[in-house]
Parts: structure tokens; C-alpha cells; sequence
């Protein structure tokens, strides 16, 4: 099966106080898959996108720490199968000369995958089961097997009211917090006015 090579578009918030989605997006083409994550796995993924260093390692660090002492490379990360709504991943790491595929939940083997620079990808029948195509015109998403009449609008947290003075202290008291996520949005915001 040929694999479709996937870069992280951003992390919005889910459906509870407690999960967000991660959005992936294919590289050579419109398609995103949506994967819903824990708060803990988001926070690891928006510092390392965002290049925020926190005061204490936290575990994907370790994991990355570890991995370069004894000489352990990152390959790749596969998200290959989707069951019951539930997506798994592999990853793909050498050392001492073998290649061994380590399962992983998503979010965690995306966090490493940042960590190591090294590619996510996914198959196509995972894109076509589970993919959306995101109209940023519209500010829509909807199933690539959606019909028309079936596509409803998703509204995002704006932070667009409030003043910068008002973002950057937010921005200053949500890491304090160690709230990275809640960081990375505000710390995007300022930039867009930038």
C-alpha cells in the first residue's frame, strides 16, 4: 500500500473541557484527518510546535533524550489502522542495525515524530474512511463522503476581541499555568496582528 505523507495543519479545541483535535493534512493535496487527543498529548504537541521550553523535561523529551544517548533513530511514524473510531499508529525506529515498529497511541508517536523530525504518515483507505476536506473560505468541514446538503459549519474560540495588552498578559499567565495549548492560540493571535 502506498503511504500519504501528513504534516500537522493545528490543534482546536474537541468536543469536552478535556480533549482537543489534532488536524493533520496531506502534503500533496486538500485532505485533513481530525484526531481527537488528550489535553496532556495537545500540551506536548503545542510546545514543540510552538519551540516553547518548559522548566522540567516532560516525557516525550525523556523519550527523546533516552533514544539519542543510546543511539536509537526515529524513522517514521504510521498511523495504519483505524478501528471503532480509534486510530493506531507504529513507530518506525533503528538502532545497533534493526527496525522495529513500536505501537503507540497517536498523539504520543505525533509528539515523538516532532521530537526526531521525522515523518507522519498514513494510508489511503485511513484518508478516505476518516478524512475532511476544510473550506477555510467558508470556514467549513465536512467528510469527503459528505453530500452537500449534509455540510454544517464548526465555529472556533476567537480571540480576536480582545485587546493585545489583554492577550499578552493571557499569553504570560497561561504559561505560568504551563498551559501550552491555550499559549500556542493566544501566542498566534498577537502574531496575526503582528
Amino acid at each position: 500500500m502506498d503511504k500519504i505523507q501528513l504534516q500537522i495543519l493545528g490543534i482546536s479545541s474537541g468536543h469536552t473541557s478535556t480533549s482537543y483535535t489534532l488536524i493533520l493534512e496531506e502534503m500533496n493535496g486538500q485532505r485533513k484527518l481530525p484526531v481527537i487527543i488528550g489535553a496532556f498529548e495537545a500540551q506536548a504537541i503545542a510546545i514543540e510546535i510552538e519551540k516553547i521550553v518548559p522548566v522540567r523535561p516532560m516525557t516525550h523529551d525523556l523519550i527523546k533524550a533516552f533514544a539519542d544517548t543510546f543511539h536509537i533513530t526515529i524513522k517514521e511514524v504510521l498511523i495504519h489502522k483505524l478501528q471503532e473510531g480509534v486510530f493506531y499508529a507504529s513507530i518506525i525506529c533503528s538502532g545497533n542495525g534493526d527496525v522495529q515498529h513500536i505501537d503507540a497511541r497517536t498523539s504520543d508517536a505525533i509528539a515523538i515524530a516532532l521530537r526526531f523530525k521525522c515523518p507522519i504518515y498514513t494510508y489511503e483507505n485511513i484518508m478516505l474512511e476518516a478524512g475532511i476536506i476544510l473550506n477555510e473560505l467558508e470556514g467549513e468541514m465536512r467528510p469527503i463522503s459528505e453530500t452537500e446538503e449534509e455540510k454544517k459549519p464548526r465555529s472556533k474560540a476567537d480571540l480576536s476581541g480582545y485587546k493585545t495588552e489583554e492577550l499578552e498578559k493571557m499569553l504570560e499567565e497561561a504559561l505560568e499555568l504551563e498551559n501550552y495549548v491555550h499559549a500556542a492560540k493566544i501566542r498566534d493571535e498577537i502574531k496575526k496582528r503582528g
